[in-house]
């Protein structure tokens, strides 16, 4: 077509465009016509087509249409497209080759998004200028059926009128379609799949029609009684391109209501339900044609052949009505009708002009309903009462429930935390898994609780409380204790012996009173004595020896049967105090009447005081030994130790403290020129010598007086420092010093680093009158007041 091979015509236009058309206009052709004697250029403009290209392409980048101008036959032409899609958004949508024109498409379109464009075009010089006018080039997107029809709500709900005429509308359902609404791909087609009724299967023909292309829905046949179904549930389809596309699922629920199509009347059968009480069975109507409101016209209502007082009746004091209601729970397993006789008559007597009738009697007929009944255990809690040794295996209880409905019955064991017990599940026979203990955490008060759960056959239930009484029995023999003990050698028989008791795990009555004994065959020397329930004493028969025995014990409980046990006992014959308590040999040599602990006290004490005198002996010692070793002329800080003295602090005779020792201090050296170590002084025989004063010269007097004023004491300082630069035998302040090593490492610094950062007036020299008599002067000095 004229579209697909050019674009545009007139002043962009095509070669073939020029051809084909020119065949429809004779200007097309010879676009030169002669007027008078020249020729005179006409003026062509053509209307361009739409271009139409598919959505969801997948030929990307796809050629849409290629474009001319007639200037490329004069010189090079550039063509350049705007517009939304271009350089508007959305943008990168469409691309034009300047050099060919041909215009292309770079993604793939999305019709529900933009459905059409509408693109410029232009034919530029190199230089920018146009060569021609702008060109309108529109591009329509073409559908595809890629949209899903959905349902506007889900569900939609609507009502009938029970027994509504066939072709009755209840509602119309709506769906729309995302794709071209003037296309097949948004024609819709409505259908119904499937109907449910509530309750199930009360109906099971179609009752319901959809008109398919608007959606009504309709009733289709007869028969809705709301007294036989309730509601409907239907399952709805809606398919684009005329029920052939795509599709989509939907609900619609339609209630049914009720009309008014029931006169009221009474009914003599009514309904009850078993096992429930104080609720209304049904009403009686009477009529009465006195005054309503009057005593003549209110009704007393009265049952007949209700042996068991199961049902009452009462008047509505404003319907005039007979109430009839269920006093007792009914049993459906013991009476499932129930015949009564209502009789009606006016408060008031009846006139004596009536007629004879002055009452009247109706016959209602109660029928029962069965429900499915819980089981019902016959005793809650279930007792049982067994010793705590029952072997396994052994029955419990058996018979424990029972179904009112005489229907199966399952049973298990709901709660056991010993894992004690065990159920038949077809009979409910309850038996012992494993021996119990008394001793249980969870026994309590000798009782241990579990519980047994019973069902029907309809899945009701019931939990019962299992209370096992649990009885004490004689599972373990007591035991002897002590196993060991001492008894004193002579005195008296009565107040010599071992004291005995017995231990049992089992609880009364099967653990005391104990019975203690010595065999038969082991009594020659020894003898028990029963003391009382649960003590015996241990004695010897004659004097023995003092050294260990062992004596065989036999104790038994009180249980039934009697459990024993035999134990040696580990008794030591031994002389004994006044406070019958065993002494050591020494203390039975002795025989004082000082008790073995005080004279270990006395030993105890006297040792102590001899090691705290041999401890001062060995320090005097070596006090004494240290002052015999210090070297004479040194200071009382070095003796003759051979030991390392690097990092050590040098020793110097007493220079007694004040200003001298601060100049000394300065320069490293002491009275007699001795050496400071940090001071940066070297020892006497390693220093330099001085090279501006001659040697061996006699030093300067230094200042040895100390100012009587603290005030003055800057000048002593300068004193004595101009004596040491003047000293030919010390070495001038800029010379290379040489060092002795003394170690690395030393945590001490040099004493020319003492310094303080403050004035005088802030520190505290209180703590120099500490340091002893030496430095009780340079405290004065300092001292603020």
């Amino acid at each position: 077509s004229i579209v697909d091979s050019c674009c545009v015509s007139g002043l962009l236009a095509c070669n073939v465009c020029v051809g084909v058309l020119g065949q429809l206009h004779p200007q097309v052709l010879h676009p030169w016509r002669s007027r008078g004697k020249g020729l005179v250029r006409v003026k062509r403009d053509w209307i361009i087509p739409p271009i139409r290209v598919s959505e969801n392409s997948k030929q990307i980048p796809e050629t849409l249409v290629q474009i001319k101008s007639d200037k490329i036959f004069t010189g090079e032409v550039i063509y350049k497209l705007e517009g939304p899609g271009v350089d508007q958004e959305p943008k990168n949508l469409f691309e034009i080759d300047d050099k060919t024109g041909v215009i292309r498409s770079k993604r793939p379109l999305d019709r529900e998004k933009y459905s059409s464009f509408s693109l410029k075009a232009f034919a530029l010089s190199p230089s920018g200028e146009r060569l021609e006018n702008p060109t309108t080039i529109k591009i329509v997107v073409l559908d595809q059926n890629d949209n899903r029809p959905v349902f506007l709500h889900s569900p939609f709900v609507g009502t009938v009128s029970e027994f509504s005429v066939p072709g009755t509308s209840v509602m119309t359902v709506t769906a729309i379609d995302a794709d071209d609404p003037v296309t097949e791909n948004a024609v819709l087609s409505y259908s119904i799949i499937g109907q449910e009724s509530i309750p199930p299967n009360a109906i099971t023909k179609i009752m319901f029609g959809i008109n398919n292309e608007t959606g009504a829905i309709y009733t289709r046949d007869v028969g809705l009684d709301r007294e036989v179904v309730k509601e409907f549930k239907l399952k709805l389809q809606v398919a684009d391109m005329g029920g052939m596309g795509l599709t989509s699922e939907g609900v619609a629920i339609i209630h049914v209501s009720d009309i008014n199509n029931h006169a009221p009347q009474f009914s003599p059968d009514l309904v009850a339900v078993e096992n429930r009480n104080n609720y209304e069975l049904g009403r009686v109507n009477v009529t009465d044609r006195d005054d309503t409101g009057t005593g003549n016209w209110e009704a007393r209502y009265s049952i007949g052949n209700d042996h068991g007082g199961n049902f009452a009746v009462h008047t509505d004091p404003i319907t005039n009505q007979g109430v009839l209601t269920v006093v007792k729970p009914l049993d459906y397993e013991a009476q499932s009708k129930y015949h009564l006789f209502l009789e009606v008559e006016n408060l008031n007597p009846l006139s004596s002009k009536a007629s004879r009738l002055t009452s009247s009697i109706a016959t209602v007929t109660v029928t029962v309903v069965n429900e499915n009944e819980a089981p019902r255990f016959r005793e809650d809690p279930i007792q049982i009462e067994v010793p705590e040794s029952v072997q396994p295996g052994t029955l419990l209880k058996s018979n424990i429930a029972f179904d009112p409905d005489n229907s199966d019955l399952r049973y298990e064991i709901s709660r056991d935390p010993e894992s004690w017990l065990d159920i038949n599940r077809d009979t409910g026979d309850i038996t012992a898994k494993r021996k119990f203990n008394m001793r249980s955490p969870h026994v309590k008060n000798s009782i241990y609780t579990a519980a047994v759960k019973v069902t029907d056959a309809g899945g009701v239930s019931a939990v019962a409380t299992v209370a096992i009484a649990l009885k004490e029995t004689n599972d373990f023999p007591p035991q002897v204790f002590p196993l060991t003990g001492f008894v004193c050698r002579g005195g008296s028989r009565s107040r010599n012996g071992l004291l005995l008791t017995a231990v049992d795990e089992d609880l009364p009555p099967q653990a005391a009173p104990f019975l203690f004994q010595i065999p038969d065959d082991l009594s020659a020397n020894w003898t028990i004595t029963q003391v009382n329930d649960t003590h015996a004493m241990l004695q010897p028969l004659v004097d023995l020896e003092v050294r260990d025995y062992a004596v065989t014990v036999l104790v038994s409980d009180s249980g039934s049967p009697a459990l024993s046990a035999e134990a040696q006992v580990n008794v030591t014959v031994c002389l004994c105090d006044s406070f019958r308590d065993c002494k050591s040999e020494a203390g039975a040599i002795l025989g004082s009447s000082v008790g073995i602990n005080f004279i270990a006290l006395i030993i105890i004490v006297a040792s102590a005081a001899l090691l705290l005198l041999l401890l001062l002996l060995a320090v005097a010692l070596t006090a004494c030994g240290r002052r015999h070793h210090i070297k004479k002329g040194t200071g009382l800080l070095i003796g003759e130790s051979e030991d390392d003295i690097r990092d050590n602090v040098f020793n110097y005779d007493e220079q007694g403290g004040g200003e001298e020792d601060e100049v000394r201090l300065k320069h490293g050296l002491g009275d007699h020129g001795s050496f400071y170590p940090g001071s940066g002084i070297p020892p006497r025989g390693k220093q330099p010598l001085r090279k501006d004063a001659p040697h061996k010269l006699p030093s300067p007097t230094y200042p040895r007086r100390p100012p009587a004023d603290p005030t003055d004491i800057e000048d002593y300082i300068n004193d004595g420092l101009e004596a040491a630069d003047h000293d030919p035998n010390v070495p001038p302040y800029d010379t290379a010093l040489i060092y002795d090593y003394e170690g690395d490492g030393s945590l001490a610094g040099s004493l020319s680093s003492i310094a303080s950062g403050s004035s005088d007036g802030d520190q505290d020299y209180d703590y120099l009158n500490d340091w002893g008599p030496r430095f009780k002067k340079l405290a004065n000095m300092y001292d603020p007041r």
